[in-house]
């Protein structure tokens, strides 16, 4: 890959290094500046009320996908990378300093929902405008390793951040980091998005969209609704495929530390940990695995994915509750996330590969937004639910059910690989030469 490509795919997933840093520093640093804004009182119902904005976030990324996504096919891929980066940037500088209860009263508390709003939007519009830049601006036979950067991004930005909440406990006491110290990790968010705002500001358009904008394609009637409609069974399919990988990547990231320390009853330190070291292999995972894509296709990766998913999620999660200390659990979580390698490597680059370049973007974002709200966000709402019931092992087998639904898609559904990113579905074609009344299968 030459030096010109590797520039792109740095600018065209940076970004989102710095979306799921300030993404992820809000849930983990909540315990800290929950009561800065909300009256003396219930601790819990704080939380409750932190925890309500957060939910905020997901809500919006459907639209911040549909808005972003219509950016990204009008304007340019280009344009909406910008754009997202600067929600995200306004979002952390709204609260790092937004005004406690005690100075403003609910006032502060009205700025952070406004701040995980546009949280909600530049994320909901990130994945696909990356996505969407990243297929289109690698070489061919090079789409499933550059597009694999999205996760591995997305895995920096989640392992710095919860690096940093490590070094802030170990250096600063809890009064200090309850009074002020929770409020540095949104402004290291804000400086990052200002870096990132540069380099996407002196970035290139991807070829395959001028092309498509100098034969007057891509503006106009491109990136609505009523283009997308033309393309449904494709957006229905990228929600389909999503569902299973969705629940399957939040239930072993974002769940796994306090599914270790709750119902494992690992040491927090060493839940941490675990999480830690497995994020941190898995990110080294997903190049390898998006070139041996472009290599074999990409069937093959999502059908072991959903197979592995489906048969082992249940003996996984069952042996990792009594697994007992360190290794095998850091053991078992490596196998876990080495099956969802299936899915995240190369999801990116497959959904994008399904639309013409006028509808792509909102094609790829609007559909996987939905499915993140449905399916990804309410993972952990869903795992907790199950042990409320009394009945935690079947949360195991709803991630498994997932997983099935989406192997049954994978096995229907055509290769990918070869589609050329040029066309512009003037005719009403899909990735595989078909009529756009038919969904691929093989």
């Amino acid at each position: 890959m030459g030096r010109e490509h590797g520039k792109k795919i740095w600018a065209g997933s940076a970004g989102n290094a710095v979306e799921w840093f300030d993404w992820f520093v809000y849930a983990s640093f909540a315990p800290y500046f929950a009561g800065a804004f909300f009256p003396e009182g219930n601790e819990t119902a704080k939380l409750m009320n932190t925890a309500g904005i957060f939910a905020v976030g997901f809500f919006m990324r459907p639209v911040g996908g549909w808005l972003l996504g219509r950016v990204g096919d009008r304007k340019g891929r280009k344009t909406a990378l910008t754009l997202t980066v600067t929600l995200m940037s306004a979002s952390a500088v709204l609260i790092a300093a937004a005004p406690t209860y005690a100075v403003a009263g609910y006032g502060g508390a009205v700025v952070l929902l406004v701040a995980r709003l546009l949280q909600g939007l530049s994320v909901g519009g990130e994945y696909a405008a990356s996505a969407t830049y990243l297929t289109e601006a690698s070489a061919p036979r090079h789409r499933g390793f550059a597009s694999s950067f999205q996760y591995v991004s997305m895995t920096v930005g989640q392992l710095f951040g919860l690096g940093l909440l490590l070094a802030l406990q170990h250096t600063l006491s809890a009064g200090a980091l309850h009074s002020w110290g929770w409020r540095v990790p949104f402004a290291v968010g804000a400086l990052g998005a200002a870096v990132v705002f540069y380099l996407r500001r002196t970035m290139l358009e991807t070829e395959v969209y001028e092309e498509a904008a100098g034969r007057g394609v891509a503006p106009g009637r491109q990136g609505t609704l009523r283009a997308l409609w033309a393309h449904r069974r494709e957006a229905f399919l990228v929600l389909a495929l999503t569902m299973g990988g969705t629940v399957a990547y939040y239930t072993y990231t974002t769940y796994l530390t306090k599914y270790l320390a709750n119902s494992a009853g690992l040491p927090k330190q060493t839940a941490t940990l675990v999480s830690f070291c497995a994020l941190a292999v898995f990110a080294c995972l997903q190049p390898l695995a998006g070139r041996l894509s472009d290599r074999i296709g990409r069937r093959p990766l999502l059908v072991a994915f959903a197979a592995g998913s489906t048969l082992l999620t249940v003996p996984i999660m069952t042996m990792l509750r009594h697994a007992g200390s360190f290794w095998p659990a850091l053991g078992l979580s490596l196998l876990a996330l080495v099956v969802v390698t299936g899915y995240t490597s190369i999801n990116a680059c497959v959904k994008a590969e399904l639309f013409p370049t006028g509808v792509r973007a909102l094609g790829v974002a609007l559909p996987y937004a939905v499915a993140n709200a449905l399916f990804g966000g309410t993972a952990e709402y869903v795992a907790l639910w199950f042990k409320d019931a009394g009945v935690e092992s079947g949360f195991f087998w709803y991630v498994a059910g997932c997983s099935a639904v989406s192997l049954v898609v994978y096995l229907t559904m055509r290769e990918t690989r070869d589609a050329d990113l040029s066309r512009v579905g003037a005719a009403g074609r899909d990735p595989v030469g078909r009529g756009r009344d038919r969904l691929p299968v093989s």
